[in-house]
């Protein structure tokens, strides 16, 4: 499949070639693959049935002649997963996560990588150079030792040691600067153009970008075979679904550029008929796309000292990335959105409690950021969105390296900022069951008894009963005298109501702490009959407001 570089500031086209980095005309570093997309689409509706689910599955739209399976390590092809639990804390039950902790070296950066290392092997290359926060390097690592070629990993000393072991476990060199992340892309670009060397430019890489894309065309394809196809779609021909929203934490944007380059594609080859908005979380202590975002800026200032423990989400310098995104969301009803370090945190419980699913840091901010743009109304209950769980941290023993692994370079203007004790404030790990041991969960629906049975299981040794019903439910407290009880207000026949007077009727049970849970929205006179009756009135829907979390542990403490 034919295909060429075209500059994005003069429009003037090249061959590509991974040691040009800049066009001939104007100098530029922004570039981008075009592709013959009426071919594309004729030879992907042909050739998908027959193909493996996995990146080079897209190959009419990716910037390699002749891809080497003997590279090939699985990368691509994750799976999505829809969020049942967290659904239903949520208050939305079409939210999706595309578990990219599932690639070869467990991040989403393999997709990059593979493209990368395949392209310069392609061209003869044999050593390379990446500045990197972890996950980068790591990826890279791993494929250019699989294709023989040697790695210059430039890392900021910040990064978590057990990335850089595993780093130089694949026998990259690992050298580890004590400066900032840009100070650290600074050394590596001037080191890579001393020594002409192939470096991946994240954002300006055009494979890098190419391979990130390989996201969206997944996406739109489990999506279509989660839901079905949609209207109108003829037997052979590809007519693909898109989610509303796509969600990804951001350091440089890199990611979040090449999905949104993907879904374009395939909007121009008529193969889904909208791009969903793309919503880019930054952690706030680095966040200045969000702050340039929010104040209507074209340009985004640098962040110079960040303030943040997810180090790989500590890119104070965006560039034009910036100004390539806010075009994208400008254009499709996008937004940047910030979150605290403990929010960040607080999702990584939630994410591996309720789903089973345990990320990084940087990952987790992403979930935050679902967390609060939905308890903002700005996503919908019934939107469809899909979130990118970009990695899970795979650390290396340290005894198998041995000492001198690194080479370490120092910036005498910077300091190492103070390690502050991270603050793992999610609520979920606060609460004790010393005090009130047994609780009682009264709500028709099992869907939710089970949500929040799983809530209070995830917190200690609680003794739960449940009813599915009002009149069971009080033959239940008045037969356990549970310490708490946590009712559901819309049942048939008895209503939480009911089973609230019969309780405060009763001496025996008149004292017992009730928080209230509803679906539906009271009327001042319903808010009015529970005055004085309850602790606390929630709207299912809004637990991860914190909420319901907070009211027990006030109970509790």
């Amino acid at each position: 499949m034919s295909f060429i570089i075209r500059c994005t500031d003069c429009g003037h086209e090249v061959v590509y070639h991974p040691l040009s980095n800049n066009c001939p005309q104007c100098n530029s570093q922004w570039r981008e693959v075009v592709y013959d997309f009426e071919q594309a689409a004729r030879a992907l509706a042909q050739e998908l049935p027959r193909r493996r689910f996995n990146l080079w599955r897209y190959r009419e739209v990716l910037p390699i002649k002749n891809p080497i399976p003997e590279l090939f390590m699985g990368e691509g092809g994750t799976p999505l997963i829809r969020a049942v639990n967290m659904g239903m804390m949520l208050g939305n039950m079409n939210i999706y996560i595309k578990d990219e902790r599932q690639g070869p070296t467990a991040s989403f950066k393999d997709r990059q990588a593979a493209l990368t290392i395949s392209t310069i092997k392609e061209a003869g290359l044999t050593e390379m150079v990446a500045a990197s926060t972890g996950n980068v390097a790591i990826a890279n690592s791993a494929y250019a030792a699989r294709a023989g070629i040697k790695l210059w990993a430039f890392v900021t000393s910040l990064v978590p040691e057990v990335k850089m072991r595993e780093i130089a476990l694949y026998g990259s060199q690992v050298i580890k600067v004590t400066g900032s992340y840009d100070q650290v892309k600074q050394i590596a670009a001037e080191f890579a153009e001393k020594r002409g060397l192939f470096h991946d430019t994240g954002a300006r890489a055009v494979t890098a970008v190419e391979g990130m894309k390989t996201i969206a065309y997944e996406i739109a394809e489990q999506l279509t075979e989660e839901l079905g196809p949609r209207e109108g779609t003829l037997p052979g021909q590809l007519r693909w679904r898109t989610p509303d929203w796509y969600i990804q934490a951001i350091s440089g944007g890199l990611g979040v550029i090449g999905v949104a380059k993907g879904f374009r594609e395939m909007k121009q080859m008529g193969i889904i008929d909208k791009v969903p908005g793309m919503i880019a979380i930054q952690a706030e202590g680095c966040a200045p796309m969000v702050q340039a975002w929010k104040l209507n800026l074209e340009e985004a200032a640098p962040v110079k000292n960040p303030k943040t423990h997810i180090e790989t989400l500590a890119t104070g310098t965006p560039g034009r990335s910036y100004q390539f995104l806010r075009k994208q969301m400008q254009n499709d009803g996008g937004l940047f959105e910030s979150v605290t370090d403990e929010e960040a945190f607080r999702a990584m419980h939630v994410l591996a409690k309720m789903e089973g699913i345990s990320s990084e840091p940087a990952a987790a901010a992403a979930f935050a950021g679902l967390f609060k743009l939905i308890h903002a109304g700005i996503i919908k209950p019934t939107d469809v969105v899909v979130v990118n769980c970009t990695g899970h941290t795979m650390p290396a023993e340290p005894l198998v390296l041995g000492n001198g692994w690194t080479r370490d370079v120092v910036l005498p203007q910077d300091q190492k900022p103070a390690q502050e004790e991270e603050g793992l404030l999610a609520a979920l790990n606060r609460v004790a069951p010393d005090r009130f041991p047994r609780v009682a969960i009264i709500d028709d629906t099992a869907d939710a008894r089970r949500l929040v049975r799983r809530i209070l299981q995830s917190q200690g040794d609680f003794t739960i009963f449940e009813a599915s019903n009002g009149m069971d439910g009080l033959e239940l407290v008045q037969r356990e005298h549970p310490d708490l009880l946590i009712l559901d207000l819309m049942m048939p026949e008895m209503d939480g109501f009911a089973v609230l007077d019969a309780l405060r009727s009763n001496s025996d049970t008149a004292q017992i702490p009730v928080i209230v849970s509803t679906a539906k929205e009271l009327t001042s006179e319903e808010k009015s009959r529970l005055q004085g009756q309850i602790q606390a009135l929630l709207q299912k829907g809004d637990f991860m407001s914190d909420e319901f979390l907070e009211e027990v542990k006030a109970l509790i403490h």
